[in-house]
C-alpha cells in the first residue's frame, strides 16, 4: 500500500462520505434534473458560437517562424505545434515522426463545493469551446490555462479563480497534476483541484450548483459533461475500503507499472515541424495531415463567442481522423469490482507508461485489432446484456476539433483472474487510491474511473 496519513486517510474518508450523501441526491439547489437541463438549454440559446475552419493564412496571431517551420503563437506563450521524433522498441511499432502540441505550462481545472442544506454542491460551468461537439458542455468551475489565469489573452477575468489561487480560505478535497493525451500532447499536465468553501458566492448565469447525483446522471448523456470535469470528477475521494481484496497489491501494479516505464524504450525530441513534411505527412493552405488520412490533423480555426472571455480568436487545432473507443473489461472477483488495466505506452507521455483502459485506440488506424477489440466490439452490437456503460464523451474542445470517444464498461466475469502480458486486473479501490496522486491513469482511464463510480 502507498503510505498515507492516518490523519489524511480520515480526512479523505469523512469527505468521501459526505460525497456519498451528494451522489445520492437527484435534486439540490438548481431543482430537478429537468431543471438543470432548462437552464443549460437557456445558456445555449442565450449565447452564439461560430466556429469556422480557415487557412493557415488567415491566423491572426499565429505564424510559422522561420526557420523551424513551427506554427506558434506572436507572444511565445499558450501552446505551439512542432515536430516530434519518436523511436521506440520494436513491439512498440518502430520510429517515426509526427506533429504534436507542445504547451509546458500547466492548466488548471478546478471544481468549487458547498453544502447546502446539509448536501455538499459542486458549482459547474455551461461554457463554450471551439471544438466540442455540440459547442457548449459542463465544465468545471474554472478551466484554464496559464497563459489565460494570468491575462496573457488580454480577456475578462476569470471568474472564481480566487478560491484556487495561492491565499484561499477555502478546504482542499483533491489537488494533483494530471495527465492529458500523450499521442497529441507532449508531456502536458493540467493541475486537477477540487476546494469546498463555506463563504458566499455569487452565482453567475452561466454557472449552476449541481450535486454529485445530478452529475452522475448527466455523464450518462452524450457529449454533455466535458472533459475537463469529468478528470476532476475522478479525483474526488471515494468511499472504497482501501483494505478491501484486491487480485494484486497496490504495490505489485505500481511495480508492474514502472518495469514498463524502465524497461519499454521510448527515445523523443522536439524537432522542427518542418521535419515532418515528406516523412509521411504533408502541409497545404488548410491543414497539416498524413499523406494517407489516419491519425489526425492540424487545422486552423476563426471563432466567434459570447460569454466568453475573449470574443473573437483564430488558433490552430487538432482534429482527430475518427472516433476513438475507451473501454475496460470488467470482473468481480472475490465481490470486489475489478477492471482489466493496461500499461499503455504513448510518444508524448509525461512518464512513458500509464494505466489505461482495456482498450483504447481509434479502430480506423489499426490494419491489426489490438487485444480484446474484437471482444468489446461484439459486446456493443451483439452481447448487450454485458454492457454496464455505453456513450459517447467529447475531449478536450480547446485543442481538439469535435474529438469524441466511445466509452464502455463490458462485464467479463467468465474471465480468468490472471491477465495475459502488459495487462492486470486492478480493483476499484486501488483506482481512487492512485487518483490520489498524479500520473498513474491516464485522461482515458479517469473518464472511465468516473462512469464506474457513477454506477455505485
Amino acid at each position: 500500500m502507498l503510505d498515507v496519513p492516518a490523519a489524511r486517510t480520515g480526512r479523505s474518508a469523512e469527505t468521501a462520505r459526505r460525497l456519498a450523501v451528494s451522489a445520492a441526491a437527484t435534486e439540490g439547489v438548481a431543482g430537478s434534473l429537468a431543471d438543470v437541463r432548462a437552464w443549460f438549454a437557456r445558456r445555449a440559446a442565450a449565447h452564439r458560437f461560430s466556429v469556422t475552419e480557415i487557412p493557415f493564412a488567415e491566423l491572426k496571431g499565429w505564424r510559422f517562424e522561420e526557420p523551424t517551420g513551427n506554427l506558434v503563437h506572436d507572444s511565445g506563450r499558450f501552446f505551439s505545434v512542432e515536430g516530434l521524433r519518436v523511436r521506440t522498441d520494436e513491439a512498440h511499432g518502430g520510429s517515426w515522426v509526427q506533429p504534436v502540441i507542445n504547451q509546458p505550462e500547466i492548466g488548471l481545472l478546478g471544481i468549487l463545493v458547498k453544502e447546502f442544506e446539509g448536501v455538499p454542491h459542486l458549482l459547474m460551468q455551461a461554457k463554450m469551446e471551439p471544438g466540442n461537439i455540440n459547442s457548449l458542455q459542463l465544465s468545471p468551475t474554472v478551466q484554464a490555462t496559464r497563459s489565460n489565469y494570468t491575462g496573457v489573452h488580454r480577456g475578462s477575468p476569470i471568474r472564481y479563480l480566487e478560491h484556487f489561487a495561492p491565499g484561499r480560505t477555502g478546504r482542499v478535497l483533491a489537488d494533483g497534476l494530471q495527465s492529458e493525451q500523450g499521442s497529441w500532447f507532449l508531456a502536458k499536465r493540467n493541475r486537477n483541484l477540487v476546494v469546498e468553501t463555506t463563504a458566499g458566492v455569487e452565482e453567475h448565469d452561466d454557472f449552476r450548483w449541481l450535486t454529485l447525483g445530478q452529475l452522475h446522471r448527466l455523464l450518462a448523456e452524450d457529449n454533455l459533461v466535458n472533459m475537463d470535469s469529468r478528470t476532476v470528477l475522478s479525483v474526488l475521494p471515494a468511499g472504497a475500503d482501501p483494505g478491501a481484496f484486491s487480485v494484486h497489491s497496490t504495490v505489485d501494479v505500481l511495480s508492474t507499472l514502472t518495469e514498463v516505464r524502465a524497461r519499454r524504450e521510448l527515445v523523443r525530441r522536439l524537432v522542427p515541424l518542418r521535419e515532418v513534411y515528406g516523412a509521411g505527412w504533408h502541409r497545404g493552405d488548410t491543414e497539416i495531415a498524413r499523406d494517407d488520412g489516419r491519425f489526425f490533423r492540424i487545422a486552423a480555426l476563426d471563432v466567434r463567442a459570447t460569454g466568453r472571455e475573449v470574443a473573437s480568436w483564430t488558433q490552430p487545432i487538432l482534429a482527430p481522423a475518427g472516433r476513438g473507443l475507451a473501454a475496460f473489461l470488467v470482473k468481480r472477483i472475490a465481490g470486489v469490482r475489478h477492471v482489466l488495466a493496461r500499461a499503455r505506452v504513448e510518444a508524448g507521455a509525461h512518464s512513458v507508461a500509464e494505466l489505461a483502459p482495456t482498450v483504447q485506440c481509434a479502430p480506423g488506424n489499426h490494419p491489426e485489432p489490438p487485444p480484446y477489440l474484437d471482444e468489446v466490439r461484439w459486446a456493443l452490437t451483439g452481447e448487450r446484456d454485458r454492457v454496464l456503460y455505453d456513450v459517447v464523451h467529447s475531449e478536450e474542445g480547446g485543442r481538439f476539433l469535435r474529438a469524441e470517444n466511445r466509452y464502455a464498461l463490458i462485464a467479463a466475469d467468465d474471465h480468468p483472474a490472471d491477465a495475459p502480458e502488459g495487462f492486470q486486473w486492478v480493483a476499484e479501490h486501488q483506482l481512487h487510491e492512485l487518483l490520489g496522486y498524479g500520473n498513474f491513469l491516464d485522461v482515458e482511464a479517469r473518464t472511465l474511473t468516473a462512469c464506474l463510480r457513477s454506477l455505485s
